[in-house]
């Protein structure tokens, strides 16, 4: 835009401000960063008028309190080259940046507990086949997963940044929409802040054994309180365990296809997965988790070998399908694990208690449940997808829900 056009745009922009729209805080601070004042041509009264407006418009929360020290040092700067100068109006300006500067900092320490005072964090202790998948790689990619899909776009940040004031009805103008998955504390930290199993493989979940993935598929008979591995004959559905031909219409809305895919991720290890020349070692893995798969009634029970050793006096493990698998046509089955069924007195469970860090933890193993949602004829999950989430939570020992009457 040339002077004139900017201008005009700013005068809009300050009259949107006199009106107290909706609209004006993100407009405005995207002009603020989008735009060389000097360079276009605007007075040093101009910008002060814009900045100081858009100070008013920011919403009065802890977070914005860098955004807004940031607008009142940019005033700061400008007010001694304005027709405004005076003593008063700079001196007002100084105290704000002071007092800003205390409660961003009042802020920072509340939001960053004192590691003094912090109990002893719990230790929840892990056995897995790649343990640089499952605990470093994998929750890189989750992370990045999550972000890449709901982290917001520079005009959905600013609009975080401003509220209040009266409102109309404007659902086209994107400049106000503000109500996105991603700016919501709580939703995010279900995905960014919790540990996920996921697998470095395809995972394509179906009524029909159409179009299998290349690593090897499975077939299951599963309805609730029943289910049955089921291989192939002659192009008929046999016992898995003894091979007997059975009767079985492959339309059967029972049925249900487990195939994978050789392994995608490029940083994945597993030593005690090495090939051979008769299977590649980017296919041996995903077999051997395809083996080893198993039902429960409707939900496939992929095995993970993924263990975890925890102290069950001061820790449970909320276990349940990660929070977008729906969207890929699945559902998750849930579970909480709690204290091991007397693992010190039970003569097959001692093996796992017999090391000195194991004294009084509690362990269990972590197997990812999925199930096709009803509707749902196929359901193709990528690598590095999330699959199964892990919430360290209280015991039911250790919490009490009361009115707050009672507090």
């Amino acid at each position: 835009m040339d002077l004139n056009e900017s201008r005009a745009y700013l005068n809009y922009l300050l009259t949107l401000g006199l009106r107290r729209e909706e609209a004006f805080g993100p407009m405005a601070l995207n002009f603020i960063r989008e735009t060389d004042f000097d360079a276009v041509g605007f007075l040093p009264e101009e910008q002060f008028s814009l900045v100081m407006a858009t100070i008013q418009a920011l919403a009065q929360e802890p977070k914005r309190y860098t955004l807004k020290l940031e607008m009142l040092n940019r005033a700061r700067e400008l007010v001694d080259k304005t027709t405004y100068k005076n003593p008063q109006l700079t001196r007002q300006i100084e105290q704000d940046i002071k007092k800003t500067t205390a409660e961003i900092d009042i802020y920072n320490d509340a939001m960053r507990p004192a590691k003094t005072d912090a109990p002893e964090k719990q230790r929840l202790v892990v056995k897995t086949e790649a343990p640089d998948y499952f605990l470093d790689i994998a929750q890189k990619r989750a992370s990045a997963y999550y972000l890449e899909k709901f982290g917001l776009s520079k005009e959905e940040k600013s609009a975080q940044h401003f509220g209040g004031g009266p409102r109309k009805f404007e659902p086209d103008n994107l400049k106000v929409h503000r109500e996105y998955p991603g700016a919501c504390g709580p939703f995010m930290n279900a995905r960014t802040n919790a540990f996920h199993l996921m697998m470095p493989f395809d995972i394509k979940i179906s009524r029909k054994p159409d179009d299998p993935l290349d690593a090897g598929m499975r077939a299951y008979y599963c309805k609730m309180g029943y289910s049955f591995p089921l291989g192939f004959e002659m192009g008929k559905l046999c016992s898995f365990q003894d091979g007997e031909i059975l009767d079985i219409p492959l339309d059967d809305p029972n049925l249900i296809f487990l195939s994978v895919s050789r392994i995608k991720e490029k940083e994945f290890r597993a030593p005690d997965y090495p090939g051979t020349p008769e299977i590649p070692v980017e296919y041996d893995y995903p077999r051997a988790v395809l083996e080893r798969t198993g039902t429960l009634g409707p939900y496939l029970q992929v095995v993970s070998n993924f263990k975890i050793w925890f102290d069950a006096s001061q820790v449970s493990i909320l276990i349940q399908g990660a929070p977008d698998l729906y969207e890929y046509g699945l559902e998750g089955g849930s579970g909480m694990m709690v204290r091991s069924h007397a693992a010190d007195k039970i003569p097959s469970y001692v093996e796992n208690t017999s090391l000195p860090w194991q004294e009084g933890m509690s362990f269990n193993f972590v197997n990812i449940h999925l199930t096709l949602r009803s509707g749902t004829e196929t359901a193709v999950v990528p690598y590095n997808t999330p699959l199964f989430t892990v919430y360290p939570t209280l015991p039911v020992q250790n919490f009490k829900w009361m009115d707050m009457s009672e507090a």
